[in-house]
């Protein structure tokens, strides 16, 4: 073979190499061939799932089998590194939100991963939000009632999050702010809500705050836990004797959590648009909407990569000044 046929060959590979969507030769017109990864970067049992497995068991009858992956640790970076390590063949997807995708990248010097580089968005599931929870024994009813035990009783109280940077974080961080002389509330990082809330039932911490979830709600309602307050503008239709951070005097603590799908950044444009469709296909289902609502979430019938692009690079436009402001970088 002359130099020039061989050159011809590497043009040629690196032409298919560029129809081709992962190992194995198939190209994007074939996907999916095999088992999509749904990388949940929290531990199980935690909010994660109750979002994941609901949109994985329902898009099964669209895309075909997909198998879910808790991998917990810093927050959810962990998760979300290794996915944006993965090849771009669709076959690895991240259910991100705001902490994965802007709180922990905003707030490490040196992050994993690059949330705009590294990722593309597909499909925003649902909008989520958090609550401010303690453990029944400590005398508080609300959050004003919180802030003024925290200033009477300095260097007694933590709170637990599912970890550094993330929108918990900044917003008990921004709690601690706003009441003053609470600034010595120690945060308490864990490797996801599961975890925490386990503590906080066994009086391990005294508080939490906590994405809302029909469990979190089912404690609340038992006794084992009092949630104060939500970060919502409006109270909660599965939960509506809770009443908001904008009621309770606080409207700065107000704070909008979403989770959804993204992809390594190479990932092809038709892979990520059949993604988007069966989703959006599913997200119509009035069962799987259900499904949320009765958690304390709101299922979103109208994303699309596009929207949701837009969305996660515009929250970190506005959250890096604030991130900043606070101190919350990390090493």
């Amino acid at each position: 073979m002359n130099p020039l046929s061989r050159r011809e060959l590497l043009a040629t590979a690196t032409r298919l190499a560029a129809l081709v969507a992962w190992p194995g030769g198939a190209s994007a017109d074939d996907y999916p061939s095999r088992p999509i990864r749904l990388v949940i970067p929290y531990a199980a049992g935690a909010s994660g799932d109750q979002i994941g497995r609901p949109w994985a068991d329902r898009v099964a009858s669209l895309l075909g089998p997909i198998y879910v992956e808790n991998i917990g640790g810093a927050g959810g970076a962990v998760g979300a590194a290794m996915v944006a390590q993965s090849a771009p063949d669709g076959y690895s997807l991240l259910l991100g939100n705001g902490s994965t995708q802007v709180m922990i990248p905003l707030s490490s010097a040196r992050p994993a991963y690059d949330p705009v580089r590294d990722f593309r968005a597909v499909y925003r599931l649902i909008t989520s939000t958090l609550a401010f929870v303690v453990h029944p024994s400590l005398p508080v009813r609300d959050l004003q009632g919180l802030a003024a035990y925290a200033k009477a009783n300095p260097s007694t109280l933590s709170y637990g999050t599912p970890g550094v940077g993330t929108g918990n974080h900044l917003v008990g961080e921004m709690f601690k702010r706003r009441s003053g002389n609470a600034l010595d509330i120690v945060h308490v990082p864990y490797r996801g809500m599961a975890p925490a809330t386990n503590d906080l039932i066994s009086g391990q911490i005294p508080a939490m705050i906590a994405v809302v979830s029909s469990h979190l709600v089912q404690l609340h309602r038992v006794g084992k836990l009092r949630m104060l307050a939500v970060t919502s503008q409006k109270r909660l239709s599965g939960a509506p004797d809770i009443p908001t951070v904008f009621e309770a005097g606080m409207p700065d603590l107000g704070y909008a959590g979403w989770f959804g799908l993204f992809a390594p950044k190479a990932t092809p444009d038709e892979i990520v648009n059949r993604i988007s469709a069966a989703t959006r296909t599913a997200m119509a289902d009035p069962a799987l909407q259900e499904t949320y609502r009765s958690q304390g979430m709101e299922p979103d019938v109208d994303s699309s990569p596009e929207k949701f692009q837009q969305l996660a690079e515009d929250e970190l436009a506005r959250l890096a000044p604030v991130i900043k402001s606070m101190g919350l970088t990390r090493e």
